[in-house]
């Protein structure tokens, strides 16, 4: 029924920041109950919202639609195989969904976050973990990305910006690479 209503919605931006991380295992050992909400989460509910909001954008000639994709979906990292494939695939479907959607005027863009602060780890790792991952100033703020996504909404109908990648300081490359001093 929600969904349904939805449809009835008529939004200007769609900020799809669906995610959750499956325990960080080899994928041989990942239970398949836990491969499949990862799918359901980061991709399945992504397309299907998508869908209904879209054809309402394109028949007004407007619309903003956001991906919050990772840069785990443009760079291999060991035990996240099954969270890069879902990322991987936000990043393919909202570089099509672009070109499908440009013609009508609706803009969409791919957010490629590199650590950011959020609760994505909260089931995975301790609290100690995860304020040692997050010391020291070494993650993009929630608030970072926001303002982010609103400058690249605010820019002119004409331009479109196909993705931005968003990193803390030091990390220098999707994979986290830092250069020797």
């Amino acid at each position: 029924m929600l969904l349904g209503s939805l449809a009835e919605l008529e939004p200007d931006i769609l900020v799809n920041n669906a995610g959750m991380m499956p325990a960080m295992v080899n994928f041989c050992d990942l239970p398949e109950e836990e491969m499949q909400r990862a799918i359901a989460v980061n991709l399945t509910a992504v397309l299907q919202l998508t869908r209904i909001v879209a054809p309402g954008m394109r028949r007004r000639g407007r619309g903003h639609i956001f991906f919050t994709g990772s840069t785990a979906g443009h760079a291999p990292f060991p035990n996240l195989a099954v969270y890069c494939a879902t990322k991987a695939a936000i990043g393919g479907f909202a570089q099509a969904l672009r070109l499908d959607m440009a013609p009508h005027g609706v803009r969409v863009t791919e957010i490629v976050a590199g650590r950011v602060e959020s609760g994505l780890y909260k089931d995975l790792l301790s609290e100690d973990a995860r304020a040692a991952m997050y010391a020291g100033h070494s993650a993009v703020q929630p608030q970072d990305v926001a303002a982010m996504l609103l400058s690249v909404w605010k820019l002119p109908q004409a331009v479109d910006v196909a993705r931005f990648d968003i990193l803390p300081t030091h990390q220098a490359t999707v994979t986290g690479s830092q250069q020797k001093k």
